[in-house]
C-alpha cells in the first residue's frame, strides 16, 4: 500500500480520487497529515498554483503529496475564469455565486465554448512531475443536475447531453479533466514507484 499525501481538505476530490487510483494507494488529506493551514495559491496559472500548494506540503511535512488545480476556461471570456475559477465572484469560494455570475456574464453570447482543465503536480524525493487533463464542452444557459460539485451543473461536455452534475461519479470519472490527469498521475506512479 503506497500512502500519499492530497494536498487537499476538499471531500468530493478526495471521494473522486480514491475510486479513480483504488486500493493500490492510501490517499491522506491535509487534516491526516496534521496540516490546517489554508494552501498558497498566489500564483496566476494553474501550473504555479499547483506546484506552489505542493511544495508548501512537501517543504513543510516532509512527505511525498500532490496537488492540483483546475480552471474553468470559457472561450467568450477569453479563458475566464480559469485560474480564478473558486474566486470567480470572491473570496467566500462559493459555487451558487460563481455560477451566477459566469452565467449573467455569458448572457446574450450564443458561443459558449468551454473546457476544464486540470494541473496535477507531484513532488516526491526523486523531483517534481506535473500532469495535465483537459476536456471540453460547453456552458448552459441553466443549471441541470444536483451531482458533483463547483460549475458541474452547468457544464455539458462534449458528446454528451447531460450535464456534468446529471451523471454519476463513475460516469463522470470516465471522462472529467481530474480523472484524465489523475490517470496520467496512476500510470507514472505505477511506472516508477515512491520509496
Amino acid at each position: 500500500m503506497v500512502y500519499l499525501c492530497f494536498a487537499t481538505n476538499n471531500l468530493n476530490k478526495i471521494a473522486e480520487i480514491g475510486q479513480i487510483l483504488g486500493d493500490e494507494f492510501k490517499i491522506q488529506s491535509l487534516n491526516d497529515i496534521g496540516c490546517f493551514k489554508e494552501l498558497p495559491e498566489n500564483q496566476d496559472t494553474l501550473e504555479g498554483n499547483s506546484l506552489e500548494k505542493a511544495q508548501y506540503v512537501f517543504e513543510n511535512f516532509h512527505t511525498s503529496c500532490f496537488a492540483d488545480d483546475t480552471g474553468l476556461e470559457v472561450k467568450a471570456l477569453e479563458g475566464d475564469p480559469g485560474v480564478m475559477s473558486a474566486r470567480y465572484a470572491g473570496l467566500q469560494k462559493d459555487s451558487n455565486d460563481n455560477i451566477e455570475l459566469l452565467l449573467k456574464n455569458l448572457l446574450n453570447i450564443k458561443t459558449r465554448e468551454a473546457q476544464f482543465r486540470t494541473v496535477i503536480t507531484l513532488i516526491t524525493p526523486e523531483g517534481v512531475n506535473q500532469f495535465e487533463g483537459i476536456i471540453e464542452g460547453e456552458i448552459l444557459t441553466s443549471r441541470r443536475g444536483n451531482q458533483g460539485f463547483g460549475y458541474d451543473p452547468v457544464f455539458q461536455p462534449s458528446g454528451y447531453s447531460k450535464s456534468f452534475a446529471e451523471l454519476s461519479m463513475e460516469q463522470k470519472n470516465m471522462i472529467s479533466h481530474r480523472a484524465l490527469a489523475f490517470r496520467k498521475l496512476v500510470n507514472y506512479l505505477k511506472a516508477n514507484p515512491v520509496s
